[in-house]
């Protein structure tokens, strides 16, 4: 979407209906009407006038040309955001269907016509929904014939920030699917032309993808000019430090110009939320006429010259289209028409040629100009500004809800995968109707990619818009809840119909290890009984219920293998572990301390208490109720650690400044303390200790703005919890707001980080951030988005942060880390107010934090499992328990369990659903001849996606290539594999992703050439659970 002018107060620059600069030139002429197809407003009318407009319009450009002229490709497009302002459906009905309805009709009476398509989820609706037969056969000649272009070809065009990496392949593999299933075609090109910033997993994911070249935009305003001064908006991009060469992707950064071309688009504004009855739709460009072709010729051509500048070879890159254009391709196609005819007819004297073009034709071009290339490494083009007061910053942080149940929805995703593909291995149950099931993912999949979008996860929609998101995310988890639920009682014996004494719980783990954890439940009751599957005693420890009252918090504390689930029963028994002298359910001591008042800085002598576990001892200030340092055990330090809520105040009015919103974090100052005093709880137990802090704005307030709460397990690290011992887990209650303000938590240490911080790229890769100093908005040009995590260290130790959801981070301070956590904003712009984008966001929200504070080496071997930890928590699925219901020693159905070498995660286990022959010749055969109808999903092709953990000379162990028995692959769907060669094959360290799967739509040929350096490539390998192992990728 076109946003923001960047010229002072005007800060948007695109209005809905009112275009600032165009309609409004002095000399067009007025009443100029719409030209009709064959109408002398269109192409076939061209000859009579062009000898005698030629006379007059050449006299200005009789100065020398070169000689070659300029080769200008016209890529025409439609930027359709998958939701923003409007919801996917309004969006449907009011242009996008028709974008596709009438660009089909036009390519197919023109020849030299072309356009790409982008975001496959209007597209898919529209195919699945509105296209006629005939159309869809249109559509298949179009691709054939190369004038229709799938790019990036992703359900979305997905945010580069915020949006997590296993969110960003999903969304891709969704869209590549259909892709290939549908028409046998694979997409080449990026598109990423409106993601807020450029982050570099992006081209790294691309070129795993078999991209050929990889196109952005939103990069920082000041280095764009110098890239285009210095004729650098090219470039080849390795964005991953260890893969380097090996996966790299030729870059192109669109100019100052963007994505837009202003001044040429001719069939109107749509119209929300339906079309016009009778489909006349006002112009926002006035249609070309023999009065005013002198006009566009004149704006067309200085235009490119002005661009060629900035570019190392005679092609010229020109987007034609912006947001929600081509709903009426026959005007777009019959006023360009003739324009690129008259150009074309006086090329040499106008010094440049036209044509339309796809990506693929432009880059084609500039691969055969043999051009040398720039390299640039791993860095990223993060954050975005857009003039010195713009700092798209802010939107890291926004609808902090939403970006949270983002979260939930892909971690509850990624559980139910795994659970039904290993449930339909080697056979399904007879109880389970696996289509039932597989939509079910499909629908969550579908949710989970669609709020990818660069205006979904960020936070950035209208709250119509927003709710859209919620309710589809919320609908598709509720499916695979029951999915898994279904899998669950389908394993387990059937309950009595008796009433219920209590909880059956079952605990599934995700991951492709063993993992030791606490698990937490709200039970009714305080004197609890927990057993297993074996109907052994659990570790448990039952306490008053921090969120609910006259409820408790019951914790677990569980051990399961890889891919497997614990079974538990929950009853209400008539003692505690205390009394009846059994392992059982303990009940935790509850120690209260008084407010305390803010107070300035004190000596160091304080009155100190501490909580320890076999890791760590947490000291806190009985004189403030906060937190005041941390003995690390491994090290031997103790660090100095504050926490406090801190609050950023914004401007609401207009004519007082600048103002921050949805996208741009703008302060009015520093940020301020918030809160008056401070309340404490201790709530220690045998299995875990909790703090409870809660955070007042007033001494006499009742009720708390901010709190933190802190939570240390009593685990032994010799009991293989060492991921336990070693975390501070922090869950945070904030909100509600008071209006324009946004709120941080600050963590001040003794730490000299010098202001360094390291930041992640969507969860794969680190970045490190030098504190800049700047002349103006410092403060929020220094924000970087916290994808999952984030530290700051010295020689000595590190403090790492892991994050449950994405967040904005910063170390504006020397031994600071500050995460902005809520936001809440309101501003008087009318175009703001009218489409209420203001972010007026009065929700609570409850961030989850983990912090691991060590060694350099301590930290590093831990931090990537602790977070997938975080992300990938095991699943609990709770029903009711009856009295005679049991559950008894081997009654379950269970698999074995499945482990993974440390370094290795298993990023994807899943039944796609696609279904089409493993031979690619073959499959466009079948398309052939089954194009009328859909093909029934293939429920035993699987594919599983490894992911190697750690970057090269990271750790001198785990960063070691790992060697994977392919043939072990049957224990994560317990079905024979029959390998016909070498079953085993090597997993580069630096993060690299192997997928295995019968023609995966990421299954691509590394491109022939390409425009950028031809080096030999690590690839992907493919394995057909069903026939034995594919034939290894190879490097063109």
């Amino acid at each position: 979407m076109q946003r923001r002018c960047q010229v002072h107060r005007d800060l948007w620059r695109e209005r809905e209906g009112s275009e600032i600069g165009q309609g409004t030139h002095p000399w067009w002429p007025a009443g100029t009407a719409r030209a009709a197809p064959g109408s002398p407003g269109s192409s076939m009318w061209s000859v009579c006038w062009l000898p005698v407009l030629t006379q007059l319009l050449l006299l200005r450009f009789l100065v020398a040309q070169p000689v070659s002229p300029i080769r200008v490709f016209v890529v025409p497009h439609s930027h359709m955001d998958v939701g923003w302002i409007y919801t996917v459906q309004e969006s449907l009905r009011a242009y996008a269907a028709n974008v596709y309805t009438t660009v089909v009709e036009q390519l197919m009476l023109q020849k030299q016509r072309r356009f790409i398509a982008v975001e496959q989820e209007y597209f898919r609706l529209w195919w699945d929904g509105i296209a006629s037969y005939r159309q869809k056969r249109q559509v298949r000649h179009l691709l054939a014939t190369r004038r229709l272009e799938f790019v990036i070809g992703g359900q979305v065009m997905h945010d580069e920030t915020v949006a997590h990496f296993d969110d960003q392949i999903l969304q891709l593999t969704e869209g590549h699917g259909f892709l290939y299933e549908t028409f046998g075609i694979r997409p080449r090109f990026s598109w990423q032309i409106d993601s807020f910033g450029a982050s570099a997993t992006t081209p790294t994911l691309f070129a795993l993808a078999g991209f050929h070249a990889h196109v952005i935009s939103r990069i920082d305003y000041a280095l764009k000019d110098t890239m285009q001064n210095s004729q650098g908006l090219q470039f080849v991009w390795r964005g991953s430090p260890t893969l380097s060469a090996q996966q790299e992707i030729f870059t192109h950064v669109l100019d100052q110009y963007n994505y837009c071309s202003e001044g040429f688009n001719w069939d109107g504004t749509a119209v929300f939320p339906n079309s016009p009855p009778d489909r006349v739709f006002h112009p926002k460009s006035v249609p070309i006429t023999w009065n005013n072709i002198n006009y566009y010729v004149s704006l067309l051509v200085d235009n490119v010259k002005e661009r060629a500048t900035w570019f190392r070879t005679p092609h010229l890159l020109w987007p034609w289209g912006c947001d929600k254009q081509f709903f009426n391709a026959s005007l777009q196609f019959s006023n360009m028409d003739p324009l690129l005819d008259f150009i074309n007819s006086n090329s040499s004297k106008l010094g440049i040629s036209v044509e339309y073009a796809t990506l693929a034709d432009y880059f084609e071009a500039v691969q055969a100009h043999n051009a040398s290339w720039r390299v640039h490494t791993h860095g990223d083009f993060l954050p975005y500004s857009s003039d010195p007061f713009q700092a798209w910053t802010g939107f890291y942080a926004s609808r902090s809800g939403l970006k949270a149940l983002a979260r939930r929805a892909s971690a509850l995703l990624y559980a139910g995968e795994s659970m039904f593909t290993r449930y339909m291995w080697p056979a399904p149950h007879q109880h389970l109707d696996p289509a039932w099931a597989l939509k079910q993912l499909q629908r969550l999949r579908w949710a989970v990619s669609e709020v990818q979008h660069h205006d979904a996860i960020t936070g950035t929609q209208s709250p119509k818009v927003r709710d859209m998101h919620e309710e589809n995310l919320s609908s598709g988890m509720q499916g695979v809840q029951e999915l898994m639920a279904s899998i669950v009682r389908d394993r387990t014996p059937a309950h009595s119909d008796q009433e219920p004494v209590g909880h059956s719980a079952v605990v599934y783990n995700p991951l492709a290890w063993t993992v030791t954890t606490i698990v937490t439940l709200t039970v009714g009751f305080s004197r609890v009984s927990v057993t297993d599957e074996s109907g052994q005693q659990v570790a448990a420890q039952i306490q008053e219920s921090k969120k609910t009252q006259s409820a408790y918090d019951l914790h677990v504390l569980t051990t399961i293998p890889g891919l497997s689930y614990r079974y538990y029963s929950i009853r209400s028994t008539e003692g505690t572990q205390e009394e009846t002298n059994q392992l059982g359910a303990s009940l935790a001591r509850t120690s209260n301390f008084g407010r305390k008042k803010k107070t300035p800085a004190r000596p160091r002598d304080r009155h100190l208490i501490h909580v320890e576990n076999d890791c760590y001892t947490v000291f806190l200030d009985r004189d403030t109720n906060l937190l005041h340092s941390i003995w690390e055990r491994g090290s031997n330090r103790t660090v100095q650690v504050t926490q406090e809520f801190m609050e950023y105040h914004a401007n609401a009015d207009l004519k007082y400044g600048f103002v921050s919103d949805n996208f741009v974090f703008m302060p009015i100052d520093s940020a301020k303390s918030p809160w008056n005093s401070v309340g404490m709880q201790i709530v220690a137990g045998k299995l875990m200790t909790e703090i409870r802090q809660y955070f007042y704005r007033k001494v006499g307030d009742r009720n708390h703005t901010y709190a933190i709460y802190s939570r240390l397990a009593h685990v032994p690290l010799a009991q293989g919890a060492e991921l336990l011992c070693r975390r501070i887990e922090q869950e945070y209650r904030v909100g509600p707001l008071e209006l324009n303000r946004e709120a941080i938590l600050r963590t001040s240490t003794s730490l000299h980080n010098k202001q360094v911080l390291h930041s992640d790229n969507n969860g794969y890769q680190m970045q490190r951030r030098v504190f800049q100093k700047y002349s103006s908005n410092g403060i929020a040009r220094n924000y970087y988005p916290m994808a999952q995590s984030a530290f700051i260290e010295d020689g000595r130790s590190r403090l790492v942060l892991l994050s449950k959801q994405a967040h904005g981070v910063s170390s504006q301070e020397n031994g600071q880390v500050e995460v902005m956590l809520h936001r809440r904003l309101w501003n008087n712009f009318d175009w703001a107010l009218d489409y209420d984008l203001t972010l007026n966001d009065t929700s609570t929200v409850y961030p989850v934090l983990w912090l691991l504070l060590g060694p350099q080496s301590l930290t590093t071997r831990l931090r990537q499992r602790c977070g997938l930890a975080l992300q990938r928590a095991p699943v609990v699925l709770l029903r009711e328990l009856n009295e005679s219901a049991q559950i008894f020693p081997g009654s379950q159905r269970q698999q074995e369990a499945v482990t993974l070498p440390p370094s290795l995660h298993l990023q994807i286990l899943s039944i796609p659903g696609w279904n089409y022959s493993s031979n690619h010749t073959e499959h466009l055969q079948d398309l052939q001849k089954r194009h009328r109808g859909k093909a029934k999903a293939d429920l035993r092709r699987v594919l599983l996606r490894l992911h190697h953990l750690y970057e090269e000379g990271e750790d001198p162990v785990l960063s070691q290539p790992v060697r994977v028995n392919l043939q072990a692959a049957p224990d994560l769907t317990q079905h024979p594999c029959k390998a016909p060669r070498s079953p085993s094959t090597r997993r580069k360290s630096g993060h690299f992703l192997s997928t295995f799967v019968a023609m995966s739509p990421w299954q691509t040929l590394w491109p022939q050439g390409g425009p950028r350096n031809p080096r030999k490539r690590k690839t992907t390998q493919n394995m057909e659970k069903h026939g034995g192992m594919g034939d290894e990728q190879l490097s063109a």
